[in-house]
């Protein structure tokens, strides 16, 4: 179940924008999607429908070459759908930074452009990025969008446990955490990304 703080899709579609231009639509809650429409699901992680502001990049020779501002449909922890009425060629490498939050640290990655679809009659139109290396690990923001609030309501039941309560210091209870979370991951059937 995701945090209140996290964003929604506005719903609203925007051009792609110049860095210079305006904000993405304000925070939400995001809607969190295991399955659009008919689409046959191929990706192991879910998406989040959420529009937030992905500001792309290219560099040869430590020199930008090309620079502009999207506007996501949804995003995953895997990769993003930007909205966008042109076009780079599939499998251009680009760098990308985006924040999931007002005031967080931005999310970094380098991203390969790996599908793109194009509508003339005003439906959905843009290009998907697939995420291949994240800088600072900053991909924990992403897997914290899906999992966050699961985790901290786990968390905070078992730290009034006896057992949690017995352990010498935070560093310790942090440990036994994570090992329970692991176990119960392990022993439960479904699939904690899709909260289930």
């Amino acid at each position: 179940m995701p945090a209140p703080e996290e964003r929604r899709s506005g719903g609203r579609t925007e051009e792609p924008r110049s860095q210079a231009g305006r904000s993405a639509p304000p925070a939400l809650a995001p809607i969190i999607e295991t399955q659009v429409g008919d689409e046959p699901e191929h990706r192991h992680f879910p998406r989040a429908r959420i529009a937030t502001r992905f500001d792309l990049w290219r560099e040869e020779g430590g020199q930008r070459t090309f620079s502009a501002t999207f506007i996501s449909q949804n995003v995953s922890v895997s990769g993003a759908f930007l909205e966008s009425t042109f076009f780079l060629p599939l499998g251009t490498e680009v760098q990308v930074r985006f924040s999931l939050e007002e005031g967080t640290e931005p999310v970094l990655a380098r991203a390969e452009i790996l599908r793109e679809e194009r509508s003339p009659s005003g439906g959905r139109s843009g290009f998907g990025i697939r995420f291949v290396e994240f800088t600072g690990q900053t991909e924990v923001s992403l897997a914290r969008l899906f999992l966050g609030m699961r985790l901290r309501t786990f968390a905070e039941g078992y730290l009034q446990s006896r057992r949690a309560r017995s352990l010498p210091n935070e560093l310790e209870r942090v440990v036994d955490v994570l090992a329970a979370w692991e176990l119960l991951k392990a022993t439960s059937p479904g699939d904690p990304w899709r909260g289930e």
